[in-house]
């Protein structure tokens, strides 16, 4: 086993032809990465909150309106902000200089997702989301990151929020004066937050404090929108305390009384709890070892998050010094965005042809597009079936052909595979009697290239 290939492949996003003879000590690189300013993504260009709220604003107008003009308008505005977002993430990953820092931005927002296809309202804001939540504390405290995405419009949308109601609170009365009917909780934050965000499915808690939770977090809701809103208020994350339900709540055994201040105390007790740091620590561990991930590892990467509060930098570097994640044995299926970028960088792409952007939809993998809010799958099982692999050994000849008149050399891909050069591979991909997209198809849709 390459080690160098091991770091720039397993904790990186895929080799540069040339880039293994640069890196003396493959620990060493990846520690240098862990710096204050690694995950910054210049946003010169990039959508505003102001315009992703605009774009929210003129879709539902257009829906209401029933306006086929307005809708097809309003759809084609959305989608030159998803445009620019999303080929400014993949040019990102492609020319990074700290890779290992843009794997984890790509895990955390995996972790703490919001779905795309589940909520049309999320469109416009889930490129932001990741800038805006992600990125800023990916070297941060967990606790941190937590609180933003549960303050972000993208997450209160996605999840629903902002329409939750305190039913004892003076907003819920007000509805009904006004309405004639009744307005409540909604558990569907609440129920992600301790199930998918922090402690876990087994991590101690029941549906009683799912429900106290909703009620600790009613009044965490949007500016700008709502029957509360104010003209000329910007939209953005508010706490309205008309419509937090108020007296004292209990979860996971803690009591917490009223305000903005008990949501932000229980989200950071949610986060230094033990489960969490268990819960974590397993996917941490499976995305950077194994799919089945070695006990001994994962109870590392616990005691280092517990130990430090959550310190993500640190956990960061406690990963690179599993000895489980540089064995021999460990292996970890690439998934469609990891190939696909892998694929980029071993061609020495800069950037990636439009129609190359519409491949990760194409191979169910779209950025900001699970389906469900567990995110997407970090398995090997649902990325490997027949037809999967079917459609991604078609679309290595896609691209293969996408890529001709650059004339690559698909020799260079051994020095990106860790493959022995007297291989069988090595010696088909230096047999010039084989047209040359034929080899660069072979080599990126073969078996060698699936693995990281």
């Amino acid at each position: 086993m390459d080690k160098t290939l091991r770091a720039v492949n397993r904790f990186g996003l895929g080799a540069r032809v040339g880039q293994r003879a640069t890196i003396s000590d493959p620990r060493t690189w990846l520690r240098a990465q862990l710096h204050r300013d690694a995950a910054r993504l210049p946003a010169a260009g990039l959508p505003t909150l102001a315009q992703a709220a605009a774009s929210l604003r003129d879709g539902r107008d257009a829906q209401r309106s029933g306006d086929q003009e307005m809708i097809q308008e309003s759809r084609r505005t959305t989608g030159q902000l998803v445009e620019s977002e999303r080929g400014a993430v993949l040019q990102h990953r492609l020319t990074t200089a700290t890779p290992y820092v843009e794997r984890l931005v790509a895990f955390w927002s995996n972790h703490l997702c919001v779905a795309t296809p589940a909520n049309i309202a999320v469109v416009p804001f889930a490129g932001l989301y990741e800038r805006q939540v992600i990125r800023p504390y990916v070297l941060g405290r967990f606790r941190d990151m937590v609180r933003a995405s549960a303050q972000h419009p993208a997450m209160l949308l996605y999840l629903n929020n902002a329409q939750s109601i305190g039913p004892g609170s003076s907003g819920a009365r007000w509805w009904s004066r006004l309405r004639g009917q009744e307005r409540g909780l909604n558990e569907n934050y609440a129920r992600e937050l301790l199930e998918l965000h922090t402690l876990g499915v087994n991590g101690g808690y029941d549906q009683g404090d799912v429900e106290q939770m909703a009620r600790l977090l009613t009044g965490w809701t949007l500016s700008g929108a709502g029957p509360l809103a104010r003209p000329g208020e910007p939209f953005g994350f508010v706490f309205r305390s008309q419509l937090h339900e108020p007296g004292t709540k209990t979860v996971v055994g803690k009591r917490y009384h009223d305000g903005i201040e008990e949501g932000e105390q229980a989200i950071a007790d949610l986060c230094a709890h033990p489960s969490t740091a268990r819960f974590l620590a397993i996917k941490l561990v499976r995305h950077f070892v194994a799919d089945d991930p070695p006990a001994r590892a994962v109870d590392e990467i616990a005691a280092v998050f517990r130990g430090t509060d959550g310190d993500l930098r640190q956990v960061s570097e406690a990963l690179i010094d599993l000895p489980e994640a540089w064995a021999e044995d460990s292996v970890k299926f690439r998934t469609p965005q990891d190939w696909l970028v892998a694929t980029g960088r071993a061609l020495g792409l800069d950037r990636f042809p439009a129609r190359l952007q519409q491949v990760l939809r194409q191979l169910r993998h779209p950025l900001w597009g699970p389906q469900a809010p567990k995110g997407f799958d970090d398995l090997m099982g649902p990325w490997a079936d027949p037809d999967s692999l079917m459609n991604r050994a078609e679309l290595a000849r896609t691209i293969a052909t996408a890529v001709a008149g650059a004339r690559p050399d698909p020799g260079n891909f051994l020095d990106v595979i860790d493959a022995d050069s007297g291989s069988t591979l090595a010696g088909l991909l230096r047999d010039r009697s084989i047209p040359t997209s034929e080899r660069v198809a072979l080599a990126i849709g073969g078996p060698e290239f699936q693995w990281r």
